[in-house]
Formats: C-alpha cells, structure tokens, sequence
C-alpha cells in the first residue's frame, strides 16, 4: 500500500511472560490521565483511519483501529495488566495513536509479509471464538495465513504464559512518519530496560 511505512521488530524475553511480574510503571501508563513522552493528536488517528480504508476496509464500530479501543478502555479505567509483551505493547500504542500487532513468533511460521487480505478472509480473534471479517484490512501474515492486524490480532498466534519470542508491528503511514519513529524507539526501550533482546526486521 503507498502509504503504509510499517516498523517491524522481534523481541526476545528473558524468561517466559508467565514467569515475569507485572511491571508497576506499566500499570500506571494504562490509567487515565497519565504522562507519558507521546502524545496522540486528532491527526494521527485521521491518518491511521485513512490507511486502514486504502484497501477498502471501514474502520468503525467494533472494527475501529486497536489504538482507539485502547483508549476507550483507559478512559473506563479497565485496561489491566495482561503479560509484560503485551503490556508494553498497549502502554505505547495507546499513548501514540498507532496500533500495534504482536504475535508469538513459535506459534506463528515464517516467512512473514505486510499485505491487505482478500474478500471475505477472516480469523478468530479471541478465546470464544469470535471472528473478524479482514476484508479490505491490512494485516500480517505468516504462512498460514492472517495472524495480525492493525484491529485485532489473529487468537491463533497470541502470546501466553510460556510465550518467549515475539514479532512487533507498528502500523503506521507516511503522513505519522515521526510518530511511528518516536513509538518505536519508546516501544523498544520499554523492552530492553526489562532486559528483553531487540532485533530489527525489514518492514
């Protein structure tokens, strides 16, 4: 797509998530009305809305971007801690604007691609079985098929407690060419103060 400008990433954890505390710093950026050193202004969410449409998705509704259900959630007050990847995962897209994918990359299989899925693709996105219609949708695929997006990332390839490897995805555009470096570089040194091994992917 001529506008998607996608940073891709792999993560390495010290231990499995499910051996990893919840980290309190963590906590206190998904509540409402927290500093942060990103701010997400009207026009990054125009942006990323204008990209998911490219392929003729429609984000709205329940398929709104996964950045914009963080922050209905945070202004709620029920964003809680789920697992350190995808913790920091939400504490960076929710104070950015960009959504993000993280998938388990023993779950999923290489090689991986950034592409918009066909007509009436689809993928459960969660433990009760419930499916996303990925028409038109930019997502990540590995091969077998979808496994994330810039809405909501495939059940098949999330992370667990015995989760040690991941693969990052800031969805970004050209038009939130700064905020997709500044959220990268944040998301990044989220990982690494917690001792977590950063490698870079080509996006």
């Amino acid at each position: 797509m001529s506008s998607l400008q996608a940073r891709v990433f792999q993560t390495e954890f010290p231990r499995p998530l499910g051996c990893m505390e919840p980290d309190p710093e963590l906590i206190a950026w998904l509540r409402p009305g927290t500093d942060a050193p990103l701010v997400c202004g009207e026009g990054i969410r125009t942006a990323i809305r204008a990209l998911l449409r490219e392929g003729g998705f429609k984000p709205s509704g329940r398929s709104k971007p996964a950045s914009e259900y963080l922050l209905r959630a945070c202004g709620e007050g029920v964003l809680g801690s789920i697992n350190l990847a995808v913790d920091v995962c939400n504490v960076v897209s929710l104070h950015s604007g960009l959504p993000i994918s993280v998938v388990d990359l023993d779950l999923a299989r290489p090689p991986f691609r950034l592409a918009v899925a066909e007509s009436k693709a689809s993928y459960v996105f969660n433990p009760s079985g419930q499916e996303l219609d990925l028409s038109g949708l930019l997502c990540l695929f590995d091969a077998q098929g979808p496994c994330g997006s810039p809405v909501k990332d495939s059940q098949r390839t999330k992370t667990n407690p015995d989760t040690r490897r991941t693969l990052s995805v800031v969805w970004g555009s050209i038009e939130t060419a700064r905020q997709n470096g500044l959220a990268t570089s944040w998301y990044q040194e989220l990982l690494s103060v917690r001792g977590a091994k950063i490698t870079e992917h080509a996006g």
